[in-house]
């Protein structure tokens, strides 16, 4: 059974539409700092050194249903959940609430990444140590 990790998050003016909503594109940045968060509690980052190389995970997907609007100032409930860890790659789930009411749902895809200096990243199979951790949270 997958664990679920949940963190809070204020919808600040910043993110809403001149109609005082968020906006759809603010949601994938919660998303992202949901993501850090839950790699942050599992004493991982998103962009490290493992075995002496860079190693990063840029997304090379990433969806939102939108089920009903966030405004200013209200606080979200953002649960996270490892729905997938295949060998190179890594998928999220993201249900978004606000209070009781289901206000979206999102999904992420990243691939695990090495950098050269200077160059582009090269997608490399997910160190064992980070695999293990995002299995106990897929429950797999």
């Amino acid at each position: 059974m997958p664990q679920s990790f949940h963190v809070s998050r204020l919808v600040e003016f910043a993110d809403t539409d001149m109609a005082g909503i968020m906006h759809f594109s603010a949601f994938f940045r919660f998303m992202e700092a949901a993501e850090h968060a839950l790699l942050r509690s599992l004493g991982l980052s998103v962009y490290s050194t493992v075995e002496g190389e860079v190693v990063t995970f840029p997304r090379v997907a990433a969806s939102c249903e939108y089920h009903s609007p966030a405004r200013c100032e209200e606080e979200l409930g953002i649960d996270v959940t490892v729905e997938r860890v295949g060998t190179k790659s890594v998928t999220y789930v993201f249900a978004f609430s606000h209070v009781d009411r289901k206000v979206a749902t999102g999904k992420m895809t990243s691939v695990c990444c090495r950098v050269p200096h200077g160059g582009v990243p090269v997608s490399i199979p997910i160190p064992d140590e980070v695999a293990a951790k995002l299995h106990k949270m897929a429950g797999t």
